[in-house]
């Protein structure tokens, strides 16, 4: 059977069981990875997985499977368990598919060249990928041992089909290539990394240029000092910046704002960023990283901002959470093979300002620069802020010394309305996000 043959069977053995609303995901995918360490192969994964994952509605009870085994028996099967747990699960008033006259629309996948499709790459090649981005990182002055360097691939066809009428799929694939290097001796040894993915394997940087960046990350954090203490400007360096935002998402995303747990529940139609600021998602981005021409129930996937010239513009709807706020979703749903969709995010842009991340560097004239971050508290209701972070402390306008191992602190809210972006964003991140320079967090070491 296809892969919508599948589909199609679950949903009419569902409804068929007594299923009042039935929909299908079946996902088919492929990966090789391949690792290597002191040049030599280290780690060789192949996996290969078809599955699918079937969700019914009884009523107003909804319960969700997922199996790999995809023969007419275990299809069967699997809409008979998933109808009979339907029928002893409470009561969701918010669960359904989406309406009929709500899907369908969506763009031609191909036309957002997410596949690539050229021949897959032999391991060999994905080996030979590793070990020139591991020769480059060590030929880095300093640099003493490379942890792994890694090259993979992977592709994967997405189908969907619903009892509203609802089918569709598309494929997708990725390619990556990474490098984790350690610089200096001893107790004094620093790591870092570097790595890249891209959709058509064609548009992904040289290894010779992500090993030799992983080996320069490594030796800048020799010798790391403790900052001073006290309340600073902090610039989250674009390798990081996207956390920010990130946490922005989770605040704006229609779940916590149902259940009234976000520090931006009241902020609909208010200035949540300085103004001049867009934040857009763009799920139609040709090879994005999140792109999709359709979400996890159907809809079609739009160019929508979320903030213009500062002011919050919407949330981040599924169907769920929009039918419990009264509002329409926005056609953010997200779903694995075995649960219920949930709203999330494709592509965000944040607007780039017209400065480098140098020329910010120096109107901070005191302060840390954020490379890398490492745990989080981060209260959800109130916005209060604290993460652990490594970097730079800039003195005069100059960077002066690496530092690790300190805590910044602060409130996202006001964080927000100082951003800052410099003009360097990553066109091709999940979150185009610049370096962003914050006022007034507190850092501690």
């Amino acid at each position: 059977m296809t892969d919508n043959d599948v589909a199609q069977a679950l949903v009419d053995a569902a409804l068929n069981a007594g299923a009042d609303q039935a929909d299908a995901l079946v996902s088919d995918s492929k990966s090789v990875y391949i690792g290597t360490a002191d040049r030599s192969l280290e780690e060789v994964e192949r996996a290969e997985s078809h599955e699918a994952g079937l969700r019914v509605i009884v009523g107003k009870g909804q319960a969700s499977i997922a199996s790999s085994d995809l023969s007419p028996a275990a299809l069967q099967e699997i809409a008979t368990r998933a109808v009979a747990i339907a029928q002893a699960t409470p009561d969701d008033p918010y669960s359904g598919l989406a309406d009929p006259d709500q899907v369908g629309g969506w763009p031609d996948p191909a036309a957002l060249e997410l596949a690539d499709h050229s021949d897959p790459l032999e391991p060999a090649v994905l080996e030979a990928l590793a070990r020139r981005a591991e020769d480059a990182a060590m030929a880095v002055s300093g640099v003493s041992q490379v942890e792994q360097a890694h090259a993979g691939q992977d592709s994967s066809r997405i189908t969907m089909l619903a009892s509203n009428g609802f089918e569709g799929s598309y494929t997708k694939t990725s390619f990556s290539v990474g490098v984790s290097a350690i610089a200096g001796e001893g107790l004094g040894r620093e790591r870092d990394y570097a790595g890249e993915s891209r959709r058509h394997f064609s548009d992904l940087p040289s290894s010779e240029e992500i090993g030799s960046r992983a080996g320069d990350r490594s030796t800048q954090r020799l010798g790391p000092r403790k900052p001073p203490g006290g309340t600073v400007p902090v610039l989250y360096d674009r390798r990081c910046s996207a956390s920010l935002i990130g946490h922005f998402l989770g605040a704006v995303n229609g779940a916590a704002i149902a259940r009234g747990s976000s520090w931006l529940s009241e902020a609909m139609d208010q200035m949540v960023l300085p103004a001049g600021l867009d934040l857009i998602e763009d799920p139609l981005r040709v090879r994005g990283a999140a792109s999709r021409p359709f979400d996890a129930e159907g809809i079609a996937a739009e160019v929508r901002p979320i903030v213009q010239d500062g002011r919050l513009m919407r949330w981040i709807l599924d169907c769920a959470s929009a039918r419990k706020l009264g509002l329409q979703t926005t056609g953010n749903a997200r779903r694995g093979l075995a649960g219920p969709p949930s709203p999330g995010t494709t592509n965000t842009l944040l607007t780039e300002g017209s400065e480098t991340r140098d020329e910010l560097i120096v109107a901070m004239g005191t302060g840390l620069i954020v490379t890398s971050m490492i745990g989080a508290s981060i209260n959800s209701t109130t916005g209060a802020y604290s993460r652990g972070a490594s970097g730079f402390w800039v003195e005069n306008g100059e960077i002066a010394y690496p530092v690790n191992e300190v805590t910044i602190a602060g409130s996202l809210p006001e964080m927000m309305k100082t951003l800052r972006p410099a003009n360097d964003a990553e066109q091709h991140r999940a979150q185009i996000v610049p370096s962003l320079l914050v006022q007034g967090l507190t850092v501690g070491a």
